[in-house]
């Protein structure tokens, strides 16, 4: 029985697929099962799966039903004491998974182990920026007000998804948020602050259903607080206010960037949370935003290696973050 099982989703990800793999393949820690869960893909990889020579490989296909249930398909197949999760088009560096067992195998009151992101493009070129949370322990009000942990790093003991439960495949955003939040109710949380994950950042059409969006988060949010001291309530605007904020990042990033409705949920954020102005994720909003539609730009990501590139040109003149946000 393997040590750590690692269960990766995809769906019409062939492209980026088998760097992903092999990303798995190569990792230092070896002792591993890898879970591949296809959520009903029509761009062959049932049939080029079956190229690769590697016994602790094992694919299940289903038929689509979103992310969320493939990660719950994987966890219900998982054997390993630890369970990694990975997207099918990211990468991990090779030490990925040794540096995480390390620290749960010494750290017994850690239930889940994280790691910092590089971001990278649709072409695989990095961006340049960094997500580089850096909250650890009994962090419950930092992640309900922010989702600051994405799937694609996270180590968790099967023992914590016994008692927090698994994916809400209910929810068509922020699934992952949900769990967390459920998870550091109950355990301390852990990161390892070096970019052991490149993430990649995609055009998204998830936007454009904003009734649907601030539905989940709302769900989300209510779920959380519905058995809180009443001290805690106050913290709920400043969930809402950067959920807002998260919806006003993913307005322009969408394929067709729609800054009417960006500037809608912008306002919204202020309207629960007025300090939120002051932050660098509200400041790098604004300046992306301004960047997007003074210069006409169609491409977040080109928007952003031109702000990286320019924040890297005067950085020690100025402390502007670079662009970016938690979702």
């Amino acid at each position: 029985m393997a040590k750590v099982s690692v269960i990766i989703t995809t769906f019409n990800s062939m492209h980026f697929f088998p760097e992903t793999l092999e990303s798995v393949l190569k990792q230092t820690f070896s002792d591993i099962e890898v879970i591949v869960v296809d959520d009903g893909s029509s761009d062959g990889i049932s049939d080029w799966i079956t190229s690769v020579v590697d016994s602790r490989v094992v694919f299940h296909s289903q038929s689509n039903q979103g992310v969320s249930s493939a990660r719950n398909t994987g966890i219900s197949l998982a054997r390993g004491e630890y369970i990694a999760f990975l997207d099918g088009d990211d990468f991990w560096t090779p030490s990925k998974l040794e540096r995480q067992v390390e620290v749960l195998d010494l750290e017994d009151e850690v239930g889940l182990v994280h790691t910092w992101l590089a971001l990278m493009d649709e072409e695989s070129r990095l961006t340049g920026r960094v997500m580089k949370p850096k909250s650890e322990g009994e962090i419950w009000e930092e992640i309900v007000e922010s989702n600051m942990i994405a799937c694609s790093s996270v180590m968790v003991r099967r023992s914590c998804l016994d008692v927090a439960g698994i994916f809400d495949s209910a929810l068509i955003v922020a699934e992952d948020w949900d769990l967390w939040i459920r998870v550091a109710a109950v355990y301390r949380i852990s990161v390892i602050k070096d970019p052991l994950v490149q993430y990649r950042i995609h055009p998204t059409s998830k936007s454009k259903r904003y009734p649907e969006m601030v539905e989940d988060f709302r769900t989300i949010i209510e779920r959380a607080f519905q058995s809180v001291p009443y001290d805690y309530l106050p913290i709920r605007n400043r969930s809402y206010g950067r959920v807002n904020l998260c919806i006003a990042w993913k307005c322009i990033q969408a394929k067709e960037p729609d800054f009417e409705k960006a500037a809608f949920f912008c306002q919204q954020a202020i309207s629960h949370y007025p300090n939120l102005r002051f932050s660098k994720e509200f400041i790098s909003f604004s300046i992306a935003n301004t960047l997007m539609q003074m210069v006409g730009m169609k491409s977040y990501v080109w928007c952003l290696s031109l702000f990286n590139t320019v924040r890297k040109i005067f950085s020690r003149n100025h402390t502007l973050s670079p662009v970016g946000h938690s979702s």
